[in-house]
């Protein structure tokens, strides 16, 4: 539960900083004569609606196991994760397709006060994805982590819109689409970023064998456990926050059936509560 509470915590603050700065870059845009920047409001725009889709993944996760979904709702996780993938993929066309409008229509050089702006963006921005990115860390959640790279790409697109309108102003007249080329390479870089946050959603969803620490650590706390004699197979897979767990392991085999039972509920007991992000247990008794 702390864990779904800190994720939630986390993602109002992404609602919060998206729409604050969106806000901001789009007036600095319009006065300021800056599609780079208009391109960056609408990416954090796009944020915005991202983080209210996470914040519902995650409210959703949160659901007990019932009679139809015994493994609980933590699968929701990575299917809202593809959403958001999407509308990282719809912005950056939408980016590249202004920007290429821009750039075969003239117009005036942006203003020097925008790239204070930018300043103050990018490291506002750089320190939102440290922490979310942070809070994805403790909590096991791909869609935080998905609203932490939101903040990244949003770093990176006023990055190279700070990069395309210092060219605009230093070398004057001839160079006014440098703001729209930055705006154009930004888009892609969101649709990389897509990809690397895509990727390990794919794989939580696919039941991808990732998870080779947390088996090792589920061995070592598993020979803790008095009358367990090793473990064999170990398998581990991934929904919301928690991790399942099937697990084989070995007891004396001339023990009786009670006392074999009595180990593996002793054992499943002894990893839930070593190993807190561990969801639900099956122990499989074989003989040794």
């Amino acid at each position: 539960m702390k864990n779904e509470k800190t994720a939630i915590k986390t993602i109002y603050y992404s609602i919060l900083s998206s729409g604050l700065l969106a806000i901001i870059k789009g007036l600095a845009g319009f006065f300021g004569n800056s599609y780079a920047l208009i391109a960056d409001a609408i990416e954090s725009t796009t944020d915005i609606f991202s983080s209210f889709l996470v914040l519902f993944g995650l409210k959703y996760a949160k659901r007990p196991a019932d009679e139809n979904h015994p493994y609980g709702h933590g699968r929701i996780e990575p299917l809202i994760t593809f959403l958001v993938v999407g509308f990282l993929i719809l912005s950056a066309i939408f980016i590249a397709h202004e920007s290429i409008d821009n750039i075969r229509t003239p117009h005036n050089l942006p203003k020097p006060w925008t790239l204070i702006i930018l300043g103050g963006i990018i490291f506002w921005k750089e320190i939102s994805f440290r922490l979310v990115l942070k809070k994805s860390i403790e909590t096991n959640s791909s869609s935080l982590k998905a609203d932490a790279w939101h903040h990244r790409s949003d770093a990176i697109t006023s990055v190279m819109a700070f990069i395309g309108i210092s060219i605009a102003l230093i070398f004057g007249e001839g160079y006014e689409t440098a703001d729209d080329w930055a705006a154009l390479f930004a888009a892609g870089f969101i649709i990389y970023n897509s990809y690397l946050i895509f990727r390990p959603a794919l794989g939580e969803i696919m039941d991808e064998h990732l998870y080779d620490d947390l088996i090792e650590e589920i061995r070592i706390v598993s020979m803790s456990v008095d009358g367990v004699l090793g473990t064999e197979k170990c398998f581990v897979r991934k929904a919301g926050t928690k991790y399942h767990v099937d697990l084989h392991a070995m007891v004396n085999g001339d023990i009786s059936v009670t006392e074999g039972h009595d180990i593996s509920h002793k054992l499943k007991d002894t990893l839930l509560k070593d190993i807190p992000n561990l969801g639900n247990v099956l122990i499989h008794i074989e003989p040794k």
